[in-house]
C-alpha cells in the first residue's frame, strides 16, 4: 500500500485516466440519492476536470426534485472554496486549475448537500481529494451538510492514509451504484 498521498494521488489520477480514456461509463443518480432530494434543498455540485467522474445526472436528478443548485468557486489554493447559486445550462467563466465557475456575482449560498470529485476513496468512506484542502475545510465550514463523493469505481483502494483534518464523506457514488452508511 502507498502510504505518501502525492504517490498515490499520481496513481490514482492514471488509473483514472485510462479508464475515462477507455470506458463509456456515466454516473447516474442512484435510487437512494433520490430518495434524500427535497425541494428547496441545495446541492453543491461541480464541473469535471479532465476524468473525474461528471455529477451533471446527480445535478440534474436534483434540479428535477425542486433543488437549488451551487458551484464551487476558488479564488487560488489558500482561499477557502464558496458555493455560488448556479442553474443547469448557466454560463460559466474560467477559474483557477481549469475550473468551470459562476459569475463571480452569484449569490453565495450555503448547501445542504455537496458533491465532491475524488481522487481515490475506500470502503470506510475515506477520500483523497487533489490536496489543497478545500474540500476539507468547506465540510469543516458547512458540518451538517451530507458529503458525497462522486468518482470512478476504479478509484477505490483498500485504505486511504487518513490525516487528523481529513473528514470522512457519508456517501460515495460511482458507475456501479452507491456506497454509504444508512444512518447518514
Amino acid at each position: 500500500m502507498i502510504l505518501d498521498k502525492p504517490a498515490l494521488r499520481a496513481k490514482l489520477r492514471a488509473t483514472r485516466d485510462l479508464f475515462a480514456a477507455e470506458s463509456s461509463s456515466a454516473i447516474l443518480a442512484p435510487e437512494a440519492f433520490v430518495e434524500r432530494l427535497r425541494a428547496g434543498t441545495t446541492i453543491a455540485t461541480y464541473c469535471p476536470v479532465a476524468s473525474e467522474a461528471d455529477p451533471t445526472q446527480l445535478a440534474a436528478a436534483a434540479a428535477a426534485a425542486g433543488c437549488k443548485l451551487a458551484l464551487p468557486f476558488v479564488v487560488d489554493r489558500a482561499a477557502p472554496i464558496r458555493f455560488l447559486a448556479w442553474q443547469l445550462g448557466e454560463p460559466l467563466v474560467e477559474g483557477p486549475f481549469s475550473l468551470r465557475q459562476p459569475d463571480p456575482a452569484s449569490p453565495e449560498v450555503a448547501p445542504d448537500v455537496i458533491l465532491t470529485p475524488l481522487v481515490g476513496f475506500d470502503r470506510r468512506l475515506n477520500r483523497l481529494g487533489q490536496g489543497a484542502g478545500h474540500y476539507d475545510r468547506a465540510f469543516a465550514r458547512y458540518e451538517d451538510a451530507w458529503r458525497v463523493g462522486v468518482a470512478w469505481s476504479v478509484q477505490e483502494i483498500p485504505a486511504i492514509p487518513a490525516d487528523i483534518w481529513d473528514v470522512p464523506l457519508h456517501a460515495i457514488i460511482t458507475e456501479k451504484g452507491m456506497l454509504w452508511h444508512a444512518e447518514t
